[in-house]
């Protein structure tokens, strides 16, 4: 009797291990309570600086340590990553809120949820630059002077509110369209453009190569930053996993943060700044959590209407989701 009595009890101990592993699991619940699917979000990814968080999870395996998979699908560029979540091939994205407007201008399909990267009092993350030829040095000297730039981007965006800022009425901003960064580049360095907008890092290099500097937006770092955004459908059907891919990039984010160094082998892995500057171009310090405010918001909506880009105002709550926010 006492053996039986033994065999039951390792019997029903076998059985208990499922339950009690099942128990200690972290759960995976939608919105309404029910139980995730696994899902792998796939993330569009430019040869961006502000994609070093991203790479710095998946090094450090933050990713799997907080039950998320993430792959990454690389775009040439942002019209290349647009037409990649159109498609629906990728779940999230690098933006800004110039781009996240277009997205939604006839229906919401996309939502921030996170900042990428912003410009502060120390680090720039666009310049306006002029070529050595032009003698321009300050903004003033800017009126009327054609500015490369790429149309209805966050780069025309920038351009035009820093030099608003600096006293330029809209009248006397002239842009001329150069989408393509390295023409830019080329055409400033040769002196047939006068003046460019362009982003950090490629900036320095343009100065290394003669261009001058004539304002960057740390006077003005309201005006410029990156956003992680998803499609809204991904984020409703799995906000967990979405919560538990940014818990891995506010990791990321702190490690950056704490040691800037030990993550240069990525920035040439990726090629995510120019080779030339590596070794000596100091990395930004990264935000936090955080997404843009509703006043950011509106600017650019106001902006998109003078451009003709927007005919209609759209909620700021409808595009950016502050759910996961601390």
């Amino acid at each position: 009797m006492i053996e039986l009595s033994r065999f039951k009890k390792f019997v029903i101990g076998l059985l208990l291990i499922p339950l009690f592993l099942a128990s200690c699991q972290t759960s995976n619940k939608t919105s309404s309570g029910a139980t995730e699917s696994p899902i792998t979000l796939k993330i569009t990814v430019l040869p961006i600086l502000d994609a070093l968080p991203m790479y710095v999870a998946e090094q450090e395996g933050l990713f799997a340590a907080h039950q998320v998979n993430v792959t990454f699908i690389p775009a040439a560029s942002a019209s290349e990553r647009d037409q990649i979540v159109v498609a629906g091939q990728a779940d999230g994205m690098i933006n800004e809120l110039v781009s996240t407007v277009l997205y939604n201008k006839d229906e919401v399909q996309v939502q921030v949820v996170r900042f990428a990267r912003v410009a502060t009092d120390k680090y720039p993350q666009y310049y306006i630059l002029a070529s050595k030829q032009s003698g321009i040095t300050k903004p003033s000297e800017l009126k009327g002077v054609e500015i490369g730039i790429s149309e209805g981007t966050v780069i025309e965006y920038v351009t035009e509110r820093l030099l608003q800022a600096e006293g330029l009425a809209a009248a006397d901003i002239k842009t001329i369209a150069v989408p393509k960064i390295p023409d830019r580049m080329a055409l400033l360095a040769s002196g047939e453009l006068k003046s460019a907008t362009m982003p950090d890092p490629l900036s320095l290099l343009a100065i290394q190569q003669g261009a001058v500097l004539v304002l960057d937006d740390t006077s003005h770092p309201e005006y410029s930053y990156s956003t992680i955004a998803f499609r809204k459908a991904i984020i409703d059907q799995y906000p967990n996993a979405i919560r538990n891919f940014l818990l891995a990039i506010d990791e990321a984010t702190a490690k950056i943060n704490a040691n800037p160094s030990q993550f240069e082998n990525l920035l040439t892995e990726k090629q995510l700044v120019p080779a030339p500057l590596v070794g000596s171009y100091q990395l930004p310090s990264f935000p936090t959590a955080g997404v843009p405010s509703e006043i950011q918001w509106n600017d650019v909506i106001a902006w998109a209407k003078e451009k003709g880009l927007l005919t209609k105002d759209i909620a700021y709550s409808d595009s950016v989701n502050t759910q996961f926010l601390p």
